[in-house]
């Protein structure tokens, strides 16, 4: 069975809090000494996510 996706769109400020928590995450996962392995993984997707570009409509469509 295929895994469902789920699509988070934020601002880059929004972007910025996600992967500053998650690191800091990851770093209290660190001095627990726990594994990082599942933190990691999705930081990395966070901040390799690729931008979407909004679609403008031309001053020229019918409204």
């Amino acid at each position: 069975m295929k895994e469902e996706e789920r699509i988070l769109c934020l601002d880059h400020y929004e972007h910025g809090i996600v992967v500053h928590a998650l690191n800091a995450l990851r770093n209290d996962l660190i001095g627990e000494k726990r594994p990082t392995d599942a933190v990691d993984d999705l930081l990395l997707k966070t901040i390799d996510a690729p931008y979407q570009k909004h679609k403008r409509r031309s001053h020229h469509e019918a409204r």
